[in-house]
Order: C-alpha cells, then structure tokens, then sequence
C-alpha cells in the first residue's frame, strides 16, 4: 500500500513540477494556489463532460448503473482513507490488499443484490402470466 501512495505522489509530483516549468517559462509565476486552481478546474471540468456525457448514455438504459459507479468511486476513497488513517495512526496494517478486499466486498455484496433483484422481477413476470 506504502508503495502505490508512493507511486502516486511521484506521478502527482512529476505532474506538478512540469506544470511549474512551464508556468515560469511562459512568465506566468503562479502561485501554487494558482497551480491548483487551474489544474484541477481544467481537470474537473474535463472530467465532468467526459462524466456527464457517459451518464447520460447510461441513464437510457437503468439508473442502477449510475448508482453503482458513483457507490464504487466513494468507496474508492474511503478504503483509501482508511488505509491512510491506519498508517497515520498505528491502528491496523495499511496494505493495498486491504483496499483491494474491500472493494472485493462491495462487488461480491453488489451481485447479491443483482442476484436478488433479478430474482424479484423473474417471479413478478411469472405471477402476471
């Protein structure tokens, strides 16, 4: 787990420096308050059309999709933040197959309810027959 944070932090880092490069080399001299509201507003607003447009074509099909992706993302980050709580606090073992498991969890959890919800309709297409 130690190393994947380590991995994103070097990414996120190399990100940051070559956007301050370029920041100087153009004569800008942004603050890194600067830095972050323009890389993040550039990146949210790019993520968001690439979002909005993905749920808008899953909608016409079922809402549950939407639901499960935006469940899974949250989940994301709170097993990433428990994670990272653990090795702040010393309480547990932050270790990336724990974040994995975790998910595991959901998934397996998210069939069940599929599985059920299947099952539920397949009995009220009999009963109207």
């Amino acid at each position: 787990m130690r190393d994947v944070i380590l991995l994103i932090a070097e990414i996120v880092n190399m990100f940051h420096d070559q956007i301050n490069e370029m920041s100087d080399e153009l004569g800008l001299n942004l603050s890194d308050k600067d830095l972050h509201l323009w890389v993040f507003g550039i990146l949210g607003i790019i993520s968001f059309l690439i979002v909005h447009q993905l749920f808008k074509a899953l909608a016409r099909y079922s809402i549950t999709v939407i639901s499960f992706i935006y469940t899974f993302t949250v989940l994301i980050v709170i097993v990433f933040a428990v994670e990272i709580q653990q090795k702040i606090t010393g309480r547990g073992n932050m270790e990336f197959v724990d974040a994995v498991i975790g998910l595991w969890g959901f998934l397996l959890f998210f069939l069940g309810y599929l599985v059920l919800k299947l099952g539920i309709l397949w009995i009220r297409k009999l009963m109207k027959k």
